[in-house]
């Protein structure tokens, strides 16, 4: 008797203390799943080109995109100033899985208005390519940052500003450090405090420059652009975490792309 009475007032405690910790709230949702994304970079010689693409993307491929499930396709293009890279177009496509990704092409085959509507690019000439060649960059979300975001302008399209980053490392070790240096370390946290609008934060999986990771922040113009990134540098929190000694050499080389979105991007 004595045994099954403490089973029984055992089983009570426990019952009361789930009670009161789901009500407290102490037990939190479980993450968000990261996502995945994919960044396609055109390299084009010409606007004849330039066209073609633009066509292509706004009939066929971001429709057959929304009709797939994938409701935000973002796409850019270097502002007038930034020339160093040459000509180019960024695509970008977020997944919620990586099944996804790896099912578009057998999508995309299926479709037949998308077929249709993209036959021009498809199935251009071989001697009139509608691209010089183009890249894929597929990338796992950071954890502190699982999903990507879209931040609404006022400002008109062509002001909008699309900063583009590529950070690769001298080794896995040192890219892995770079990454918790943005999570665990505080970096996106200074970047949501400064009001840098992040569009999402990348660990490259498939693509050149490995190890590397991407991430791109948004601004209403190019002043604003220039404000939050000058809070950025005199953040004293960046100061700190910058001169740590676990973070020394994460990177060595970056880039930065200035884009803005085009009149058809879905942002």
């Amino acid at each position: 008797m004595k045994k099954i009475s403490l089973f029984r007032i055992g089983l009570v405690s426990l019952a009361v203390i789930l009670f009161f910790s789901l009500s407290a709230g102490t037990f939190a949702a479980p993450p968000k799943k990261q996502q995945f994304y994919e960044i396609k970079i055109y390299r084009i010689r010409d606007a004849g080109q330039a066209a073609t693409i633009d066509k292509y993307l706004k009939d066929a491929f971001i429709p057959a995109m929304h009709r797939s499930g994938i409701s935000k396709i973002g796409v850019f293009k270097p502002v007038e100033a930034d020339t160093a890279y040459g000509k180019l177009i960024y695509v970008f496509i977020p997944y919620k899985t990586s099944d996804e990704y790896f099912k578009l092409v057998t999508i995309l085959e299926n479709d037949k208005t998308y077929q249709a509507a993209g036959k021009d690019f498809i199935d251009a000439p071989y001697n009139n390519p509608p691209f010089i060649r183009y890249e894929s960059v597929f990338m796992k979300a950071f954890s502190y940052m699982p999903e990507f975001r879209v931040t609404a302008y006022n400002t008109p399209v062509s002001e909008r500003i699309y900063e583009l980053r590529s950070y690769e490392s001298a080794t896995e070790a040192k890219a892995l450090k770079k990454i918790q240096m943005f999570n665990e370390g505080g970096e996106i946290g200074i970047f949501e405090k400064i009001g840098a609008n992040a569009v999402f934060y990348g660990q490259v999986l498939l693509g050149s420059q490995k190890p590397r990771l991407m991430y791109m922040t948004t601004y209403a113009d190019m002043k604003s652009h220039d404000e939050h990134w000058q809070a950025f540098r005199n953040s004293p929190e960046w100061k700190t975490i910058s001169s740590l000694e676990e973070y020394k050499n994460t990177t060595s080389k970056t880039k930065a792309f200035l884009l803005h979105p085009t009149d058809y991007s879905d942002f």
